[in-house]
C-alpha cells in the first residue's frame, strides 16, 4: 500500500510564460511550524542534479552542500536577534541587529553528519553533537544506541541535522533525546533536505513547537517506506557511491 499522490507542478524561471519549463514542486504542508524553501528555479536544478541515479558521487556531495547551504542560512533566519548599534568606517552610525543566545548542531549519523560542513561554513567554531539511532530488528522500531552532546546543551539553541525525513521514527526520537537532556522544545531546529509529507505532518503534529526547514516535501513514501520520487540512500551516495 503506498501513499504517493500526484505531484504539484509550477512554471519556473524568467522566460516567457509560453517557454517557461514545469517543474516538479514541493508539497504544501499545512503546520504552522514547517517552513518550506522558496521554491526558486536554482533550488529545482540543484535537487534534479542530486535525485539524477546517473550524478556521480563528487557531484552528489557538491549539489547537496549547496542545498545544505541553504537550509542552513534559512534556520539561521529563525533565531532571536537583539538590536546592535555600530560605527563604520566612515564614521556613521548603523543600526544594527546580532543574533542572541549559544546555538550547537546536533546530527543524526549517518547521513546526518554530511550536513555539518555546511553548519560550520556559516557558524564558525560551532560545537557539533551526535546521535546515533537504528531500527531494533526484532521490534522494527527506532532504537538508541550512542549520543555525545554538549553538557551546556540545555542552554543552547540546537540545529538538528538530518536528509530524509521518512517515517519520522528517528527524528521523533532525536527529539526525544534533545528534551530529556534539558533542551526545551522552542529551542530546536530541524534541518531537512527531503521529506514525506506524512512523516513530516508526524513530527509537526508531535512536537509543535519545534520548527521544520526542508527543502521539499515529496510525494509520499512507498510500500517498503521509501521517500518517492526520493533520491535513494542518502548516506551510500554520499560517502560510499
Amino acid at each position: 500500500m503506498t501513499s504517493e499522490s500526484q505531484p504539484p507542478s509550477q512554471p519556473l524561471g524568467l522566460r516567457e510564460d509560453t517557454q517557461r519549463p514545469t517543474a516538479t514542486v514541493s508539497k504544501p504542508i499545512p503546520q504552522d511550524n514547517v517552513f518550506i524553501l522558496e521554491q526558486t528555479p536554482q533550488l529545482i536544478a540543484l535537487l534534479t542534479m542530486i535525485r539524477d541515479k546517473n550524478t556521480g558521487r563528487a557531484d552528489f556531495i557538491f549539489y547537496s552542500n549547496r542545498i545544505i547551504r541553504l537550509l542552513v542560512e534559512e534556520g539561521l533566519n529563525h533565531l532571536p536577534v537583539v538590536g546592535h548599534e555600530i560605527s563604520t568606517p566612515v564614521g556613521r552610525h548603523y543600526d544594527g541587529v546580532k543574533f542572541e543566545g549559544k546555538i550547537c548542531g546536533v546530527s543524526i549519523m549517518r547521513a546526518g553528519e554530511s550536513m555539518e560542513q555546511g553548519l560550520r561554513d556559516c557558524c564558525r567554531s560551532v560545537r557539533i553533537g551526535k546521535i546515533l539511532i537504528q531500527r531494533d530488528e526484532e521490534t522494527s522500531k527506532p532504537k538508541l544506541y550512542y549520543d555525545k552532546l554538549p553538557e551546556d546543551i540545555p542552554d543552547r539553541w540546537v540545529l538538528l541535522l538530518d536528509p530524509m525525513l521518512a517515517t519520522g521514527g528517528s527524528a521523533l526520537m532525536a527529539v526525544e533525546v534533545l528534551k530529556n537532556r534539558g533542551v526545551p522544545e522552542d529551542h530546536i531546529l530541524f534541518l531537512n533536505l527531503i521529506a514525506s509529507p506524512e512523516g513530516i505532518k508526524k513530527f509537526a503534529d508531535e512536537y509543535p513547537k519545534v520548527r521544520v526547514v526542508t527543502a521539499f516535501v515529496d510525494q509520499g513514501l512507498d510500500e517498503k517506506n521509501y521517500i518517492v520520487p526520493g533520491l535513494g540512500d542518502f548516506g551510500d551516495r554520499f560517502y560510499t557511491m
